[in-house]
């Protein structure tokens, strides 16, 4: 990488970890970044998945305050995310390249269509209010555990989907489910992470720029995020999304 290539790589993980813990579609920025920069779908989405685990703890340090009392909750969703995202790892190394390289699209496509329906999404959720029911079943967490997998194999978008499982799952507020969802799919990238540095080819040094700035970004996306307009943040990632999208295409 060039000096202009690492900047650009470090800014992407500042904003990708903002928006994941805001919106969870970080992804849809940083991925196109690593394949601007030259790096092969395969390589870009593995270096992307490692680089932005430290950015999720951040998120989840700045909602500490919404975690609270939740504990119970984590254990009960936090295996199915385990599962699913050692799932989704092993299933993107266990297929060739080429198969990731054609599914890619539509995953990025994916993602920046719920990143375009969440404001519809959230005002179901909010709608939904006093309907759900708290107590265990196993659709949740078959749910959690399908997000986990796509989470693993992919990611973006994942927290998109995590946001909709508990919302429709838990009668709470939404910053609180929101804080919930970081923790959850931070746990997806962690476990897959770990499943990557052992079995995966990893570019270090695009781990590092984006692990630093996605750290940043976490924090700054905890603390002074919610004054950000959200219009705003959807039309950053669907403008950067499409970009990847269509350069995907191209390939």
């Amino acid at each position: 990488m060039t000096p202009l290539d690492a900047l650009l790589v470090f800014a992407a993980g500042v904003a990708a970890g903002a928006i994941n813990t805001l919106v969870g579609s970080g992804s849809l920025i940083t991925f196109p970044m690593l394949l601007a920069v030259g790096y092969p779908p395969l390589t870009a989405n593995v270096s992307n998945n490692l680089g932005l685990v430290p950015g999720s703890i951040a998120g989840a340090y700045g909602f500490r305050r919404e975690l609270a009392g939740q504990r119970a909750r984590v254990r009960r969703f936090a295996p199915a995310s385990v599962l699913g995202g050692l799932t989704g790892a092993v299933l993107l190394l266990a297929l060739p390249a080429s198969a990731f390289e054609a599914i890619v699209p539509v995953f990025v496509a994916t993602g920046i269509v719920l990143v375009v329906l969440q404001p519809r999404l959230n005002r179901m959720l909010q709608r939904r209010r006093g309907e759900a029911d708290p107590r265990g079943r196993a659709a949740p967490l078959a749910a959690t555990y399908g997000a986990g997998v796509y989470g693993g194999y992919f990611g973006a978008a994942q927290g998109i989907l995590l946001l909709g499982i508990l919302g429709l799952s838990l009668d709470d507020e939404l910053t609180r489910v929101n804080a919930l969802k970081v923790v959850l799919a931070g746990t997806v990238n962690g476990v897959a992470a770990v499943v990557f540095v052992i079995a995966a080819h990893v570019a270090w040094g695009a781990v590092a720029l984006i692990a630093l700035g996605s750290t940043l970004g976490g924090h700054l996306g905890a603390r002074v995020g919610r004054r950000l307009p959200p219009r705003a943040l959807r039309a950053f990632v669907v403008v950067v999304g499409l970009a990847a999208l269509a350069k995907l295409l191209l390939l």
